[in-house]
Formats: structure tokens, C-alpha cells, sequence
């Protein structure tokens, strides 16, 4: 576990408000040594604790290529491990190809002693996410996990993000892609 010093904590507000802050510009905000600046985050980095993502918003409200998403939990049956899941996922062609494209985000999870995987799928509309369920995201499954191994599969329709990694409160502090400039630091959290 790494705990975040003062210094780094300052670094990382100013990076959450901007991930395309320089090391000068973070520098001149926080108070910290450019040097101290370029140390500091290229350790967090190499420590795997500081990533930077790129949002393209393909939906409705973005470049409306995708107008629906819905949240699709799939439970497995006993006996489907944590480490075959994983490894099944690394293994599968399609992460790299069409689940890209039409899974927005997944996540392997716990319901009940059994593993799943909540997948948010993007759509053009609700027969088209229901088309693409069934005609390639369950048969992909069962091929790597086996025929029996889906013991359900639930959804839930997606109606608008709220809250994004923690801090990006989309209806409430974001404009033009960042931060507002006036929320206050404070309101960023960056652990304890």
C-alpha cells in the first residue's frame, strides 16, 4: 500500500482537475518544485498508482454513434474460478476486437458465491444491444467458459452517468471536459 504524501497529494488534485497538466503548470498551482513535480509522478506512475485515460463519448450526447446502454449481469455457475475467468479473458480474440467496440465497461464480480461479469453494453438501440448479447457476447462466453457455465443473465438499462472515477461528478462539476475551475481542491478526493 502506498500512502500519498502532501506533495503528492497536491500533484495528483491538480492532475484529476487536468491529466494534461505539465509538470511546470502543476509546479506553478501547487507550490512544489518542477524537479520534485517530475520525480514525484513519474514514481506514482512507474507504481502503477497514477494512469491516465482518454473518455471518447460515443453516446447520444457525444458523437451519437451509441444512443442505449444497458448493464448486463451474467452470473456463472459454481465451479467457474476467479483464475479461469481471468485467464479465459485474456486468452479471447474478441477482447480486442468487437467486445471493444460495443462493451463500454466490465468488471468480474461476486453475487451470491458465484462469479459474474457486469458488463455495460452500448447500442444504437434496445434490439441492437439484445442482437448483440445474444449473438456474440453469450456464445463467446459459453466457447470459453463452457456451454453450461451461465447459470443467468440479468440487465438493467442505463439511463445517464452520474459520477465518474470517484471525483468527475458529470451534472455537478464538470464543463468543457475538466474540472470546473472552482471546485474546490478539497472536494477532490485523493485517499487518506
Amino acid at each position: 500500500m502506498k500512502e500519498l504524501d502532501e506533495q503528492e497529494r497536491l500533484i495528483v488534485r491538480q492532475l484529476i482537475r487536468d491529466p494534461r497538466e505539465s509538470d511546470n503548470g502543476i509546479g506553478e498551482a501547487t507550490g512544489v518544485n518542477v524537479r520534485t513535480v517530475g520525480r514525484k509522478r513519474q514514481r506514482l506512475e512507474q507504481a502503477g498508482v497514477l494512469s491516465y485515460y482518454t473518455n471518447l463519448d460515443l453516446s447520444a450526447a457525444g458523437t451519437g454513434q451509441f444512443s442505449t446502454r444497458h448493464l448486463y449481469i451474467i452470473k456463472f455457475r459454481l465451479g467457474v474460478s476467479y483464475r479461469q475467468l481471468l485467464e479465459d479473458i485474456q486468452r479471447e480474440p474478441s477482447v480486442r476486437t468487437v467486445f471493444t467496440e460495443v462493451i463500454f465497461e466490465s468488471h468480474i464480480a461476486e453475487i451470491d458465491g458465484k462469479l459474474a461479469m457486469l458488463l455495460f453494453i452500448d447500442g444504437a438501440n434496445e434490439t441492437d444491444i439484445v442482437q448483440t448479447v445474444q449473438e456474440k457476447v453469450i456464445p463467446s462466453l459459453r466457447k470459453n467458459h463452457g456451454e453450461n457455465s451461465i447459470e443467468e443473465v440479468s440487465t438493467i438499462r442505463v439511463l445517464a452517468p452520474v459520477r465518474l472515477m470517484r471525483n468527475y461528478v458529470l451534472p455537478v462539476n464538470m464543463q468543457d471536459g475538466y474540472i470546473r475551475k472552482d471546485w474546490p481542491d478539497e472536494a477532490i478526493y485523493v485517499g487518506r
